[in-house]
Parts: structure tokens; C-alpha cells; sequence
């Protein structure tokens, strides 16, 4: 599969550390990292590597039970180590108020870590287990000790569902399914952010390869990112509309949410 990227892809992308306050580099982090716990459809605070959490009664500890048989890309299990490490290495967006909050991180043993806090903090898991930071997508303590920041970001090994293959900056982020990834191994075997930042050209890349598909065997095609103007008209678009910057009509038709009519984006299928 082929995502058409609506920006141009950062290095910085790649380390979970580094994470911005922006929504954008966790199209990345979702890819090929993985978080004690993430939004995902079925909730909010999703258990991923984490598999159950626990809150003191008095508000001040959260001790989390790893999930058995996670493992990085590269072999290694996730431990409460590596946890400790991640955390104490986060220096993205909210790291000050992170740590400004949480007085101690212990490893309780290979598969339990603990938060103590300074007080309680009812927004812990809001900063902690959210996209409201990155501080909570673990990578491994010893690969990252051994090759350093730099290195890690030439060659991320994260625990996500998806090994990095290659990053050439500004053009393209390859990266193929992860056989040993804990939840289940991802159906499309391989994954290609394009970096496309023109609406015109990732329509006409969306074009042309729906031309290619035909019948229901396998294709690489191209996922059209909803341009701004049909986010903008979103509200009242209709069935069959074309958005008035890339031309392409919206196939899907349309769906009512909360009493509006909003427009699905169009994507090629194989």
C-alpha cells in the first residue's frame, strides 16, 4: 500500500522521543512503534503493551503489567526497562509538565512498572496514554544505548506492527509487516508513506493507479489524505459530490454524523 502524504516526512518522526504536539507524526508512531497504552477504535486508552493498569487509592502510584511475548523488531522482549528508559529520555511536547508531575519512575520487576507521583493527577493518563504526547511508545533501552539518538533515528526498531525498511527524507518511509507483532500481523505486507504535498499531484497518483486495478486481486494503490477542500465543505457536501480541487467524486457516497451529512474520502480499492 501506498499513502499519498499530505507533508514532508521529519526524521525526528521516526523517535518517539521527539514527538511534536501535533497529531501528524503519529501516522509514523503507529506504524512502527507501540505504546503501554493507545486511542485506539475500541477506546480511548487502549491496553497495548501494557495489558492492565492499576491507580493507588490515593491517587499517587499507576503500576502497569507488561504483556508477555511483546518484542521489538529486533527480538528483544519489552521489559519495564525499557519503559523507565523511554520515559526518562522524553523531551518532546508536555516532557516539562511530565516530569514536573511524576516524581519516580521504579521497575518493579521485567514485566511491572510503577508511576509515583508528586500528587495526584487525574490527567496522568491523558498525557501519558493519548496522542497529547509521545511519551508513552517504548523503544529498547540497549539498541538505543548502542548505536545513540542519531543512530536510531538512521534506523528506528520500534515494537509496532510494522519493521523500517528505508527513509529517504522528504521523498519516501518504507516499511514491511511485522511477523512477530504481539496483537496480530498486519495484512498488507508492505507500507509506503510517498511524500506528496500537492493536492493535484496525489490526486492524479490516485488516478492513475485506480486505473491499474482491476478485478479483486491484489494492488498496490495509492490512499488519497482528504484535501482542505473537502474537509471545508464536509459538512455539506452530498452523494456523488467532486471536490473542486482535485476533481475526483466522492464514491462512497455519504454518512450522517450527529445530524450533519459529511462526505467519505475516495480512496482506489484494489
Amino acid at each position: 500500500m501506498t499513502w499519498g502524504v499530505h507533508v514532508s516526512l521529519a526524521a525526528r518522526w521516526l523517535d518517539p522521543a521527539e514527538t511534536e504536539g501535533t497529531i501528524i507524526p503519529f501516522m509514523v508512531l503507529y506504524a512502527l512503534h507501540d505504546a503501554l497504552v493507545k486511542p485506539m477504535p475500541g477506546g480511548l486508552h487502549t491496553p497495548s503493551l501494557a495489558e492492565s493498569w492499576a491507580l493507588s487509592k490515593d491517587g499517587l502510584t499507576y503500576e502497569f503489567v507488561l504483556r508477555k511475548g511483546a518484542r521489538f523488531h529486533n527480538g528483544e522482549p519489552v521489559t519495564a526497562e525499557d519503559v523507565k528508559f523511554s520515559f526518562d529520555r522524553y523531551r518532546g511536547a508536555g516532557a516539562k509538565l511530565l516530569k514536573a508531575k511524576v516524581r519516580e519512575v521504579q521497575v518493579v520487576d521485567p514485566g511491572r512498572v510503577r508511576f509515583l507521583l508528586k500528587d495526584p493527577w487525574p490527567d496522568f493518563l491523558t498525557y501519558y496514554g493519548t496522542t497529547a504526547s509521545g511519551v508513552g511508545w517504548t523503544v529498547p533501552r540497549k539498541y538505543v544505548e548502542r548505536v545513540g539518538d542519531d543512530g536510531f533515528k538512521k534506523a528506528p526498531v520500534g515494537a509496532g506492527p510494522y519493521r523500517f525498511v528505508s527513509f529517504n527524507p522528504g521523498v519516501e518511509l518504507v516499511a514491511e509487516a511485522f511477523e512477530g507483532y504481539w496483537r496480530k500481523e498486519p495484512q498488507v505486507k508492505r507500507l509506503v508513506f510517498k511524500v506528496m504535498p500537492d493536492d493535484t499531484t496525489r490526486s492524479a497518483a490516485l488516478k492513475t493507479s485506480s486505473s491499474r486495478s482491476t478485478g479483486r486481486s491484489p494492488r498496490t494503490y495509492v490512499g488519497l489524505l482528504t484535501c482542505g477542500s473537502c474537509r471545508e465543505q464536509a459538512a455539506t457536501a452530498s452523494s456523488g459530490s467532486i471536490c473542486p480541487t482535485s476533481g475526483i467524486r466522492s464514491r462512497h457516497g455519504t454518512t450522517s454524523v450527529s445530524g450533519k451529512r459529511r462526505a467519505w474520502r475516495s480512496i482506489a480499492r484494489p
